[in-house]
């Protein structure tokens, strides 16, 4: 069994959180909790949740584990062996962004309060959850994944469906900002908060993302002038630092995206033309 494991492609990567986040789950984080959160410091998923318990400082224990080898403690909790998974008084809940309106839900003495309490907006960020959960996430990864990479025309219309989708989510936020619903962060940042912070792939990898440099707009001017507003805003979030590793051990990561070689399940389903499995 321990051979079979040990086999996958995409096991062999960095053990442990590094930088900030290393801080944060080693100072606040590695002690028995009857919240625990089995995570893998890579994944832009964990990221999601890991957000939130950070923005409502609720008390949990972080438990590193190599999903590819899929721990018998993280089976048992989840038949799938994937992460984020947490465990809630000895029991089990998984899938990102459930975890997430759990936790708002389950503490609702911890502040911020991150989904709204007017049902129309709390509506709404379901709506914008679901698009970036079924149009932005799919679309970064196929445009990641996109060979060959002299294909210039297909690797263009791959970057222009990621951009569009991005202009559509960006035309979406409140104007005056800097985040989505407002002045104040909400789930709907800590959604796409972790692809947010990883655009740098793009320029690592597939010749740059292609979002206009200020003043180059043309008619989407405004709108790209409310995406670096937004983003500019994300990527300065204490919680967003305090749970990112060094670029240098995403970079092994992500070269198995860019050269379409990663067996992650959404790997596979990018390849296959499914959405986020």
């Amino acid at each position: 069994m321990s051979q079979q494991k040990q086999s996958h492609p995409d096991a062999n990567l960095h053990p442990e959180a590094t930088g900030l986040a290393k801080e944060t789950v080693e100072v606040a984080h590695a002690s028995e909790e009857p919240l625990k959160l089995y995570a893998g410091w890579f994944c832009p998923f964990v990221q999601r949740s890991w957000l939130v318990l950070e923005e409502k400082k609720i008390p949990y224990q972080y438990i590193e584990v190599n999903p590819y080898h899929k721990p018998d403690s993280l089976m048992r909790l989840n038949p799938r062996g994937l992460v984020p998974t947490l465990q809630y008084e000895g029991k089990p809940l998984y899938e990102s962004t459930v975890l997430c309106e759990f936790l708002e839900d389950a503490y609702p003495d911890h502040a911020p309060h991150l989904l709204p309490k007017d049902p129309y907006d709390r509506a709404r960020t379901r709506i914008w959850t679901d698009f970036v959960t079924s149009r932005v996430i799919p679309s970064f990864h196929r445009f990641l994944q996109w060979q060959p990479m002299d294909d210039n025309e297909g690797l263009e219309n791959a970057r222009q469906e990621f951009l569009g989708f991005l202009k559509e989510f960006t035309s979406e936020m409140d104007a005056g900002g800097p985040f989505f619903m407002g002045s104040e962060p909400s789930l709907i940042d800590f959604v796409i908060a972790p692809w947010a912070v990883r655009l740098w792939v793009f320029d690592h990898y597939k010749g740059g993302l292609g979002v206009p440099e200020e003043g180059q707009g043309g008619e989407d001017e405004e709108v790209w002038k409310r995406w670096r507003k937004w983003l500019s805003a994300i990527q300065n979030r204490e919680s967003v630092k305090a749970t990112t590793s060094e670029t240098e051990h995403y970079l092994p990561i992500y070269q198995r995206y860019a050269d379409n070689v990663a067996q992650s399940e959404l790997a596979k389903a990018t390849r296959s033309g499914r959405g986020v499995p």
